[in-house]
């Protein structure tokens, strides 16, 4: 299916706020993340799918909101299908607790004034 830009990131943006909120709701630390194989399985997937839609936006989108990194994004996606084993799990947990609420708020912010 074609999505428009603004569908793909109202995709990201309810992809990144489910997953921050199991995070928060289930009370997953980043130690947990860490160590448990089912918590790796379980942030993999909206991951895949923020990647994946990030990856297919339009160059002038993502040019004309350049303040969010798109290529880091995608590249994250590109290297956890692509090399799943080699996955640094520090860094997948720094993104998930550190990266991903700045994201939802960008994408927020994003969301409002496009509407």
């Amino acid at each position: 299916m074609k999505y428009s830009d603004q569908q793909r990131v109202q995709k990201i943006y309810d992809n990144a706020v489910k997953l921050h909120n199991y995070i928060k709701e289930n009370h997953v630390s980043k130690e947990d993340l860490l160590k448990e194989l089912s918590l790796q399985w379980l942030v993999t997937t909206p991951l895949y799918n923020i990647g994946e839609h990030v990856y297919n936006l339009s160059k002038n989108y993502k040019e004309s909101h350049h303040e969010i990194q798109w290529a880091m994004i995608s590249g994250l996606r590109h290297r956890l299908v692509h090399d799943y084993d080699g996955t640094n799990w520090n860094i997948i947990a720094d993104v998930v607790f550190d990266e991903l609420p700045i994201l939802i708020t960008q994408l927020k912010e994003i969301l409002d004034k496009d509407q």
